[in-house]
């Protein structure tokens, strides 16, 4: 049994209670009263409101499932469906232009286009990493990837690859850095003299790309460069293996490279009780304390992880300024489905968790808003929560609401806290104009998230008729639509210049060639940031905010007006070719299902929320709680339209545990499925298939905490 304090009326486990007042309120200059008070007055004032939203999804979904009912002989017929959605109050009318008025806004989220790193705040060693990814060596980058197009050699160094890898970043930096008359190739000597620099008697092409050096200015120890809002540090040092054999001394290139990081409280954690709050938020306290450390054992030897302080460099007018060292990081919080046992309100009912994580990381962040100097978070005075899988601009009003009760409880200044918004539901995505309006005072962010997008309109045209294989679904017209549109409008109400425009994860960590080959689109297509899955793939993906100038694309796409409309989101992609082959069917029931039970036996088993899943062909992917949503909802469709039969799924899914179990068979700390099929993890994994249907909205998270809660049990 869970034991509990009473405070405000608020039934609260006693370790976050000794959290919250220990040490989360120490320093704030807000006290245990009124903290507790402003608490009270959110979880009880608002749970209401929470109820009767998330029961307007289900009104919603069962309208729309008596509609393709109704017609499921028919042909679909787009502008009927449209005009019906229109009548239910699904799809609302965009109302006249505006221009959202965020303001105290840091340049890594209003002007800095670069990568953006999503790490579980569960994991201090991973969250630290992800902190200091700021940062990144282009040369370890380029050669222990398969960035150069061979897998990094085993063994000690490979001579042969490192000039394979100089050659690369010097063609980089010609790309970046031209030099007037000649290629970095060439130069024997960097040096600052009158304020220039030059490359032995050569200026760059454009000086103004110089912005400072560390060091003798005849012999620098670092000069920095800056290309479209990003730097680039040239290190040089004669004693290093690799600068004692380079002919000017360079010794590494670093780019900046993750320019903000989300810690996450939501996808990528398995938070389902009160310690597990309690772990991810004492890491978002060590991190706006900037006391974080974690210590681990690497190569025989241990190591201790801590933030990275900022750098100090001498500019050409002699005077000397700051480079920050870190990320910007933003918090997401869990969305409004979710309670958490934590705490019981006065009826007995778990506290609404979307609630908590807003009262609670913003309290936290302020011991970053108090300070001035150290390793600081915003320097504009702003806390960035993203808060995701929120449906229509009724929910974004909510949260608006309950940030601006937050605020208030806090004591902190209107619109301190900053609001992402996933564009990851569709009736999102179908009135995100009316849902950017709905926290146009706060507004820090859109981003879109195919698979959770995917998911959800699976579960939403679940009536439809049988959607098309998973890769055929990413072919259909829509997802087109629906990252034009995402651009389109953020442009439309004035994002360039005040928020992120964001884009999904590259999922395949270990494909750093493939991924330096075709996430280039991402920059290409408008967005300011893009999702990547390690501080490696946020320097290599670096490059392509070099190549491409973020705000000039955004200032041609703005002017050229919108390009995708809600007809174009609206085109359903179900299977246009149903006869499928036994074959395709088995393979497709199998990828699905393996995926499936090789995250949630971590998940239930393990408490890992988020980590690199071997698929069927043995590629480890980045699967996190939207990767199971898509594949749950894609099997629960094909049983409900008898594409396969539960007996058929079945046996794919035992066929799959025993797969799933050779792949993890390493690892000392796994529970093996097969082959009595009866644990907690299977039975979890079934649920999601057999009771997808059922789930709101096709989520995952009801079946995963409850299976999770009774594995701490057992």
């Amino acid at each position: 049994m869970t034991k509990r304090v009473e405070r405000a009326g608020l039934q609260v486990a006693q370790v976050l209670a000794d959290f919250i007042e220990t040490r989360a309120l120490a320093g704030t200059g807000v006290t245990a009263d009124a903290f507790w008070t402003g608490f009270s007055d959110l979880l009880h004032g608002k749970a209401n409101k929470n109820r009767a939203l998330l029961q307007k999804r289900e009104d919603l979904q069962r309208q729309i499932d008596e509609w393709h009912i109704a017609r499921r002989v028919q042909p679909h017929d787009g502008d009927a469906y449209q005009a019906f959605l229109r009548e239910i109050g699904y799809l609302l009318p965009e109302g006249e232009d505006f221009q959202i008025d965020t303001d105290r806004v840091d340049p890594e989220i209003a002007t800095v286009a670069g990568p953006q790193l999503v790490v579980p705040i569960t994991n201090a060693r991973f969250a630290l990493n992800a902190a200091n990814a700021r940062w990144g060596s282009f040369y370890d980058a380029l050669y222990g990837t398969d960035a150069l197009g061979s897998p990094s050699p085993k063994g000690g160094y490979d001579r042969g690859r490192g000039s394979r890898v100089v050659a690369r970043a010097r063609v980089f930096l010609d790309d970046s850095f031209p030099i007037e008359g000649a290629s970095h190739a060439d130069i024997r000597r960097y040096s600052v003299d009158k304020g220039q620099l030059m490359m032995d008697d050569k200026p760059l092409a454009d000086p103004a790309q110089f912005k400072g050096y560390m060091g003798n200015p005849k012999a620098p120890d670092t000069i920095l460069l800056c290309n479209n809002g990003l730097h680039v540090e040239l290190v040089f040092d004669r004693a290093h293996p690799i600068g004692s054999r380079d002919q000017a001394l360079l010794a590494d290139i670093r780019l900046e490279s993750a320019v903000s990081a989300i810690m996450d409280c939501e996808d990528s954690v398995a938070c389902v009780d009160a310690e597990d709050k309690v772990l991810a938020y004492a890491n978002w306290l060590g991190l706006m304390q900037g006391d974080l450390e974690e210590s681990f054992e690497k190569g025989g030897r241990t190591m201790t992880r801590r933030l990275a302080a900022d750098k100090t460099f001498t500019a050409p007018d002699d005077s000397t300024f700051d480079v920050k060292g870190r990320a910007l990081m933003l918090v997401r919080n869990v969305g409004h489905l979710m309670t958490n046992p934590a705490i019981l309100l006065k009826d007995g009912s778990e506290a609404y968790e979307g609630m908590m994580d807003a009262m609670i990381t913003a309290l936290i962040a302020i011991h970053d808003l108090k300070k001035v100097d150290g390793l600081r978070n915003s320097h504009a005075g702003s806390v960035y929560v993203v808060k995701p899988k929120m449906h229509g601009p009724e929910e974004v009003a909510f949260a608006d609401e309950i940030f601006t009760h937050v605020e208030g409880v806090l004591g902190l200044k209107p619109n301190t806290v900053k609001l992402g918004v996933m564009d990851e539901e569709r009736r999102t995505s179908v009135n995100l104009k009316e849902c950017i309006r709905a926290a146009k005072h706060r507004l820090c962010f859109i981003n879109t998230g195919f698979l959770d997008r995917t998911g959800d309109e699976i579960h939403t045209s679940m009536e439809a008729g049988p959607f098309s294989r998973k890769d055929f679904i990413k072919r259909k017209s829509w997802i087109t639509a629906y990252e034009n549109q995402n651009v389109d409008i953020g442009l439309e109400c004035g994002l360039r210049g005040r928020a992120q425009i964001g884009k999904g994860m590259w999922a395949m960590p270990d494909a750093m060639a493939a991924m330096l080959e075709q996430k280039i689109e991402h920059p290409r297509a408008g967005a300011n940031c893009a999702w990547v899955p390690s501080p490696t793939a946020a320097t290599l993906h670096a490059t392509h905010y070099h190549r491409v100038n973020v705000a000039a694309v955004q200032e041609k796409l703005a002017a050229g007006g919108r390009r995708a409309y809600v007809t174009g989101l609206l085109d359903i992609p179900m299977a246009s070719y149903r006869r499928w082959s036994k074959d395709q069917i088995t393979r497709e029931l199998d990828n699905n299902a393996q995926g499936i039970l090789g995250y949630v036996v971590r998940w239930v088993d393990q408490g890992v929320g988020c980590s690199k899943v071997p698929d069927i062909n043995n590629v480890g992917l980045m699967e996190d709680r939207a990767t199971c949503r898509i594949s749950a909802q894609h099997i629960a469709n094909w049983l409900h339209h008898g594409v396969v039969g539960e007996d058929q799924v079945m046996a794919a899914m035992r066929r799959m545990a025993e797969v799933v179990d050779g792949q993890n068979a390493g690892d000392p700390a796994y529970s093996p499925m097969a082959p009595g099929f009866n644990g907690i993890a299977f039975a979890a994994a079934c649920d999601l298939v057999f009771k997808g249907r059922v789930q709101p909205s096709g989520y995952t998270e009801p079946v995963l905490h409850a299976r999770r809660l009774e594995w701490k049990v057992a």
